[in-house]
């Protein structure tokens, strides 16, 4: 089953979150920028600002980062973003609308994972607080389609013995039991994010890890 968006189809689904994204962080209180979120230590703050980043580095921005971070990726990501996020929140919005028509993306990353990550790190946003945050169909399936598939980095749950089940578009992998729901709940239990998933798929049908 071919689920892969074409390129030009992809980077309009990236636009159009993107600049959504914008209109959202845009409208928050001072309060709610401070919100924690499930990314670990990171606020609504530093989740925005870990979305302009990609499209804004380079090769040399990316090799200074790893050096700070002695090599590790994550503590780069991680790290990157905390840094980012010291900008005033407009200078943030900003940069997330700078990003919308730009086909620049993070070294060695493709633009299936400038979708993915958009996507997700949307859901985490609209979670932490107590919004609702549509995820079109096509986009998240995109999205689940490449974690699935990923093996660097691994995605972090291999679901052993499920068979994910798409109930708004056609998608299913694994093999097992079923669990069943919209692509978006699923695209989040593939990321690692079973509480984000309940608010989709309801909070019994949500496997434990």
């Amino acid at each position: 089953m071919g689920v892969a968006l074409e390129t030009d189809e992809l980077w309009r689904y990236v636009d159009r979150e993107r600049a959504s994204l914008a209109d959202l962080v845009e409208s928050l209180s001072p309060e709610e920028w401070h919100t924690p979120t499930r990314c670990g230590d990171w606020r609504v703050r530093e989740v925005a600002a870990h979305l302009t980043i990609g499209a804004r580095s380079t090769y040399r921005t990316v090799v200074r980062d790893m050096i700070r971070a002695r090599g590790g990726f994550d503590r780069m990501v991680h790290d990157s973003a905390v840094r980012a996020a010291r900008a005033p929140v407009e200078e943030i919005v900003g940069h997330l609308r700078s990003v919308v028509g730009s086909r620049r993306m993070a070294p060695l990353t493709t633009p299936r994972e400038s979708l993915l990550d958009v996507v997700v790190h949307g859901q985490d946003i609209a979670l932490a607080l107590g919004r609702v945050r549509e995820v079109p169909p096509p986009a998240a399936r995109d999205a689940a389609e490449r974690v699935w598939t990923m093996r660097f980095p691994p995605r972090p749950w291999p679901l052993p013995g499920k068979r994910l089940v798409a109930t708004d578009i056609e998608w299913t992998r694994g093999a097992g039991e079923e669990v069943r729901g919209p692509i978006a709940g699923l695209l989040l239990l593939l990321t690692g994010r079973p509480e984000g998933a309940r608010e989709w798929l309801g909070r019994t049908s949500v496997p434990e890890q």
